[in-house]
This record gives structure tokens, sequence and C-alpha cells, in this order.
């Protein structure tokens, strides 16, 4: 089936796309992989194959219907220039800190105003808003006016006192995210404005250290690194959060963090140059993230990476990221072990994925497992988009994946297509045998694609159940396939003649 339009506008093929805007995803969809069309199958499958398909895409619908939805009380509390001051042009650096250390008082009292009164809507209107760091409440919805851009201001001092945070799947007192909630309630930040981190090559991103070309000056005393095997450290020793603080701490924030919420709405945005992670919600249920642009070509601009969650939906967004565009996460460790709390009923749909290290990602951060994860009408092509769908843990991470499936993608062109990876960073060297099984792909098209696989598991803890309907692929090598139980392939086509997989080759 066709992803497309023909020319005189009628829809051709996936007459389910729903909820996002139909005319939007279609153009995307032209815009980055022209020369790529889902195949029409001539053969089709036995009714029994069918029904276990519908009965697996089922789960999907649930879990879309099941998520609560986020109720804003109509009140709308307005920050006008006398409370939250708008940047001149010409404004000094100097004078941007000054400012923003004012509107984040400002804007941090019209949110607990708006909390303490029940809630509401804050409202920003049209202008550029230097600030630092703020906390939603419950009830509370942030809202950014067409035009308006708030302009987190690259100043550490704006991102404290520190606050219980999660940083590569490890709890710590870190640096408080730009926008931040904790345990809070029915919560949203929306608007067809811009949120802006403030990362560059001169800020926030340096501290990353050694990184690709690595265009800054690396100064060994200004970078995550000691800090990161520190904390790594404190969590192995199981040292209580309050007490892992670091001084000096290098470990940058993410830009929005919901950490123990429920019912989170993030709506309609453009997210631009985060200091790492752009959207990073923890222990958070009944998350919707729809029609959002994730932009960041710093060092780790993930685009969303819930973590521990359940009940997520994610449709209808664009991801231009410096890493992963998507990676469900689950804690790294001891940390994951210590919670137990698998990402779960996650669904994914209606996006577009274009630069970074993977489409739709697994791990690596994932201890605590992964359940029920669900991904349909997707489009992924970049020079730049290293990996479709990545899998990619260790035996220091370990950790149970289980059902996890695509349908109705496009991955235009990209390095390696399909990967599940156990030997990611420390690899074998571990305790805690990763378990990945039923995975299901249908109905995917891979325009092209330099490997078609890189599945790498242990003898002792194989690769489970892969299942492979209506996939046709075009690329360089057919890649890596070791320690696989099993790929069960039903009317798959590499480079234009049909492929099953044959363990003894």
């Amino acid at each position: 089936m066709s992803l497309f339009q023909n020319k005189k506008g009628r829809t051709t093929g996936l007459s389910r796309v729903k909820r996002m805007d139909r005319r939007d995803f279609l153009k995307s969809s032209l815009a980055f992989t022209a020369p790529v069309l889902l195949s029409h199958c001539s053969s089709v499958a036995s009714t029994a194959q069918v029904s276990e398909l519908d009965r697996l895409w089922q789960q999907a619908d649930a879990i879309e219907a099941s998520i609560r939805a986020v109720v804003i009380p109509p009140k709308v509390y307005q920050a006008s220039a006398h409370q939250v001051q708008v940047l001149p042009s010409q404004a000094e650096a100097i004078q941007a800190v000054s400012l923003a250390r004012h509107n984040r008082q400002a804007l941090q009292a019209l949110i607990d105003l708006c909390h303490q009164q029940g809630g509401g809507r804050v409202l920003l209107s049209a202008g550029v808003w230097p600030c630092g760091a703020i906390r939603l409440k419950s009830n509370v919805e942030l809202h950014l006016a067409k035009d308006a851009l708030l302009q987190f201001v690259p100043e550490p001092e704006l991102y404290l006192p520190y606050v219980h945070t999660r940083w590569e799947g490890m709890e710590l007192m870190g640096y408080q995210p730009l926008i931040y909630a904790y345990q809070a309630t029915n919560i949203a930040v929306t608007g067809q404005g811009r949120i802006d981190g403030g990362g560059s090559n001169q800020h926030w991103w340096p501290w990353k250290g050694a990184w690709k070309h690595t265009p800054w000056q690396v100064n060994p005393e200004q970078e995550q690194k000691n800090g990161r095997d520190l904390l790594m450290q404190m969590t192995e020793q199981g040292l209580p959060v309050e007490q892992r603080v670091l001084t000096p701490n290098f470990l940058r924030p993410p830009l929005l963090q919901t950490y123990d919420c429920q019912q989170v709405l993030i709506e309609g945005l453009t997210l631009t140059n985060s200091p790492f992670w752009l959207i990073h919600p923890v222990l958070t249920q009944d998350l919707t993230v729809r029609n959002v642009k994730c932009i960041s070509h710093g060092p780790n601009s993930d685009g969303c990476d819930p973590e521990s969650c359940q009940r997520v939906l994610i449709e209808g967004c664009e991801f231009d990221t410096g890493d992963d565009c998507i990676a469900l996460k689950s804690g790294r460790n001891a940390d994951g072990r210590r919670f137990a709390t698998p990402v779960q009923q996650v669904l994914i749909q209606d996006c577009v994925m274009k630069a970074g290290h993977g489409g739709v990602v697994l791990g690596s951060e994932i201890s605590g497992g992964a359940q029920a994860i669900f991904a349909r009408r997707l489009v992924m092509s970049s020079p730049d988009l290293d990996r479709g769908l990545r899998i990619k843990t260790n035996a220091l991470r370990g950790g149970e994946i289980d059902t996890v499936a695509l349908r109705d993608i496009v991955i235009g062109q990209v390095k390696d297509a399909i990967v599940i990876n156990y030997f990611y960073e420390e690899g074998r060297d571990g305790a805690y045998l990763p378990q990945v099984r039923n995975l299901s792909l249908h109905n995917v098209e891979i325009g092209q694609a330099e490997r078609l696989f890189e599945l790498r598991g242990f003898a002792e803890a194989p690769i489970g159940l892969i299942q492979l309907s209506k996939v046709t692929a075009r690329a360089l090598q057919l890649g890596v396939l070791e320690q696989v139980s099993e790929i069960r392939t039903q009317q798959v086509q590499l480079n234009g003649e049909a492929w099953q997989h044959n363990p003894q080759s």
C-alpha cells in the first residue's frame, strides 16, 4: 500500500491513519521517502495469521483508549510585561541572565498562584522570554502562544537548587530540568511557540567532553565523565539518593522532565537546543506527547525518552536530533533493578524521524525491562539516521523485553535497519543476561540500507522469536545474525528476491 496521495488528492492506502493531520503526514512521507512505497503483495496471509496479527494490534488500540486525558480548568493567568520581562533585541548577555533570574521568580509565582487557586492556563504571549528553571504544579498548563519563545539562559545558577532527578537511568540530586514536575497530576505544556534550551557549542554541550569531531575545546575539569563514573559507583553501592550530590556537577539537565507524575500532556511545541535529552518523563503514567517538533543536534540530544512509564502515546511528532529520536528506558543497572518498573503500554504513531542514532530505540538503560511496545505509520529517512529499530543492552543492564511490534513503516535511507545488540558498551561483562523476545514487523518498506540486520545475542541467552511479514528491503548487505533462536518470515523480499532465515548459512 502507498503512504501518499495521488495527483487528484485522493488518499491511497493506510485508510486508518488518524489523529494526526493526514495532510501533514502525507506531506512528510513524500518529502523524505519519495522513492519508497509500501509494497503491494499478491498473496494473502492465512486467516489464522491475520487473526493473530489483529489480536496483537488490538492491544495497541486498547492502550490508546486507556490513557486518561488531561483536563485543565478554563481560567487563564497571563504573564504580562510587568511580571515577566521580554528580552530586548540588543540586550547584553549579562542583562539576559538578570532578566532570566527575574523571570524565573515571576513565572514560578504565577504558576504557584494558578495551582493554589485550583489550576488553569499560564499563558506566555508572543515575544522572547529569557528564563531559568521552572516547576509545574498539579492542574496547571503552561501555554506558549504563536511566536512566543521561552529562552532558557545557560547559566548553571539558574538551575539550582538541586532536585530529585534521573540522569542516564540513575537517580541523584542534580540540576533542575529546565521545565520540571515532581509528583504532579494533570499537567500540560502546550502551544505553537518554541522552547529553546540554550545548548550550543559554547554552553552546556562542551560538558560532554570529546564528541564526534568535538567542535569545542575540551576542558578535562569541566566534562561529565568524572561525575558520570562517580554516580555509577554511588548507584551500585546503594547510596541514598539524597546523598548523591556531585561537587562539582557537570551532568547536563534535560529540557523537560516529569518525575512520578500522572496525566501529562505535551503538545504542539517546537523544542530546540536542549542541554541534554529533550523530553524525559520518568515513572509517569498516562502521558501524551502530540505534534511536537524536537530539533536539537547536540550530544545526547535524544528526542523523547519515556523511562519506566506506563500508558504512553507519542503521535504526530517530528524528530531531528543528535542522538536517538525516541528511546524507551527503565533505569540503569542497580537503580533499574531496584525500581523494577518496566516501560510498558507504549504506542508510537504517525511520526517522522530524520537525523538521529535511531528511530525507535529501546535501551540502553533498560534494566527494568519493557513490555507491550507498539509503533505504526512512521516515516524514517535521512543520510544522518543510523538505525531504524534498535534495541541496545548488555549483561550489566539485563532487562526483559517482551512484545515489540511495528507495522506500516517506511524506512527510506538508513545505515542499519533492524538492530538488537546485547554487546552495547560493557557487552558480556556482567551477571544479568538480557532477554528479548516476541518482536513483530509487518508491512515495512526499507528503501536504502547498508545492512538489513545487526542481531547479536548471547549463546546462553539467544534473541527470541522474531516475526517478519510483508517486509520489502533493499540493502547492500544482509548484515549480522548471531545467536537468534528463530526468525519466521512471510512475504519477505531482500533486493527483489524472496528471503528466509537459514541459521546454517
